[in-house]
């Protein structure tokens, strides 16, 4: 192996690819590496000439956007003994930059068609040094902190005399894109005293001071325009957050392009032209709508990313044994970029396995990874369970699943009811009933992966997950005696103080949970918290202070409730980092999550100890 094996730490061998633009013969992206010695991620703008093969490099650098003549590039750059994010314009040809604003909270840039103006999208907040204050909910939300009586902030930056020529406000949650010479912005609907986030939005046309309403109290958001036509987002009106996304074009009127699962926000409008990705199946693949919607880039593969001009398209492409690479699609699809191709020669890493089984009324698709085995020998098992409900698991690199694999265990992971890349049915089902059927769905595929695997040990089975996936764990350890062991990451406890105190739960707990929380049983029913009793396996609890998704509340309860009734349970609560903390920590952080990770399955599931001594695991005793 040349000393490179599956550990806690080999992550940060690996490069990370991220934010691909295109213009003529150049593409610019964000590299990523994990210094762990200063324990800070490193990220470099690095330009790539199609044609020559050149590269260039931007350090310290991140948020590359070419401009549309292809002469310049902008880019954000932090600086942190300011405290501030600066914004920086490069000639292409010689690389040679400027800085054009600083700026405390900067969140976008976008160039004009003319390619000297730069739309930014900021914030502002109060700042004061001794207290918050708020009079809108939510008060604060994930990976933005407190919100502090925020405000959108919109500038638009002239590049030559590095001058904001126009500014204005909107409410928190507002977005914006250029149109021609206008700005289309996404400003939240408001129902009475809250704004309906995530699923109502009201949209403006904004020039010169001067703005129109295009769009009262509809379900979809601007998402890109070519200066002709707008593209839009969503849904006429969503009853549910959890409704498939559809896409529309908007020149006066609405066309309908895709109505159909659509992946996050990956969709570009060019001359006429839509380009999107679709979640398919554990799959998500590229699409192209030029009069009628069609597949071009499809295979076992997540499409994590991607550009177009002219045709062109730059685009991120990850396997389940591969982190993302560059690729270039111009008829044919090429790969550009290796930087991770010299490590995997010297890690092993192990291709799912599909499988379909039937779970009462639907056919669901589950995976599962089989370790190196001796003849005869059996192995632990551990289930693996994503975050959402609508998540969805499939063909993408996943860390902990390659790292346990590698140490020995099955891994098991399916796509219940509720996930993404199915039909609308699917997606809807686990609403106000999360925790039976689709924790139904889990269980089924287990009992179809140990007639596929007769070596897995039914008598050593682990189970896991972050999120829904951390609720699904907390469910799971109360509702059966098939597991032995659980790690619950940032997962749900109780419904109802996740309704009052998460971000997001004033909007989202009322749907997959149900309305009235003050009188609806289902908050009490579906909340692991009142089935502490039933725990026989020792869990770990793992979660972030910095969680306003899934507070830390969660797992605290769950922990001080399991303790009291003398049942074995641990909590690892880290000071820093967000709901996705578990990828988005620091170098440190991350590598003792891991740690902690592979040694309290080791422990419970392989050696069978009683207790789990924080300070020697960590020590590597």
């Amino acid at each position: 192996m040349s000393g490179i094996e599956w550990d806690e730490k080999t992550f940060s061998k690996f490069a990370y690819l991220g934010d691909p633009r295109i213009r003529g013969n150049f593409v610019a992206y964000t590299l990523t590496k994990a210094n762990m010695k200063e324990d800070k991620y490193e990220s470099t703008v690095v330009v790539e000439d199609i044609e020559t093969g050149a590269r260039r490099f931007v350090e310290n650098a991140s948020m590359p956007r070419i401009s549309p003549d292809g002469k310049k590039l902008a880019f954000m750059r932090s600086n942190e003994e300011k405290k501030e994010s600066e914004i920086w314009v490069a000639d292409l040809g010689t690389l040679s930059a400027k800085k054009v604003l600083s700026a405390k909270n900067i969140r976008s840039i976008q160039w004009n068609d003319d390619s000297r103006r730069l739309l930014v999208v900021g914030f502002k907040r109060r700042d004061d040094e001794d207290f918050v204050f708020d009079d809108d909910v939510p008060a604060w939300f994930d990976s933005m902190g407190f919100f502090d009586g925020e405000k959108t902030a919109f500038w638009v930056l002239d590049t030559e005399s590095e001058e904001i020529i126009e500014q204005f406000e909107k409410p928190r949650f507002s977005g914006g894109i250029w149109h021609g010479d206008s700005i289309v912005v996404n400003i939240p609907h408001r129902e009475g005293s809250k704004p309906a986030l995530f699923k109502l939005w009201d949209i403006y046309l904004w020039k010169d001071g001067e703005e129109e309403k295009l769009f009262e109290r509809v379900s979809f958001e601007a998402v890109d325009s070519d200066g002709k036509a707008v593209l839009l987002r969503g849904k006429r009106e969503k009853r549910f957050i959890s409704e498939h996304d559809w896409l529309y074009l908007w020149d006066g009127e609405i066309k309908p392009v895709y109505e159909g699962p659509l992946d996050t926000w990956n969709a570009k409008l060019e001359d006429g032209k839509v380009y999107f990705t679709v979640p398919d199946a554990g799959r998500v693949n590229l699409y192209l709508w030029d009069g009628e919607a069609k597949p071009i880039i499809v295979g076992d593969h997540w499409i994590m990313g991607f550009d177009v001009h002219d045709g062109k398209v730059a685009l991120l492409i990850e396997t389940a044994t591969r982190l993302r690479e560059l690729y270039l699609y111009d008829g044919e699809l090429r790969q550009v970029t290796d930087y991770n191709g010299p490590i995997f020669e010297k890690l092993k890493t192990f291709e799912p396995r599909h499988f379909r089984f039937k779970s009462k009324d639907l056919e669901i698709d589950g995976w599962y990874i089989k370790p190196e085995l001796k003849e005869g020998e059996k192995a632990p098992v551990i289930v693996f369970v994503h975050g959402g409900p609508k998540g969805m698991y499939g063909h993408y690199f996943k860390y902990e699943m390659q790292l346990m694999a590698s140490k020995g265990y099955y891994v098991v992971f399916v796509n219940p009811r509720g996930s993404d890349g199915y039909n609308e049915d699917f997606a809807l089902r686990v609403l106000e009933r999360t925790g039976l059927e689709d924790f139904q769905d889990i269980m089924n595929g287990i009992e179809e992966f140990f007639k596929l695997e007769p070596n897995a040990d039914r008598e050593r089975v682990g189970i896991t997950g972050i999120s829904y996936g951390g609720f699904m764990t907390n469910w799971a350890v109360t509702q059966s005696d098939l597991f032995k062991a659980g790690i619950s990451e940032n997962g749900i406890s109780y419904w109802l103080t996740s309704h009052a105190f998460s971000d997001i739960g004033l909007w989202y707990d009322v749907e997959v949970i149900g309305p009235n929380p003050l009188e609806n049983e289902n908050y009490r029913k579906l909340s692991p918290l009142f089935y502490a009793k039933n725990v026989k396996a020792p869990i770990l609890l793992i979660h972030s202070l910095e969680d306003y998704r899934c507070p830390l509340d969660q797992s605290l309860m769950f922990y001080n409730v399991l303790r009291d009734m003398g049942k074995e349970a641990y909590i690892a609560i880290f000071r820093r980092g967000p709901h996705g903390h578990s990828i988005r920590g620091k170098p440190k952080h991350r590598s003792k999550r891991y740690k902690l990770f592979i040694e309290f399955f080791e422990r419970k599931l392989r050696k069978y100890e009683e207790g789990f001594d924080v300070e020697k695991i960590l020590k590597g005793e």
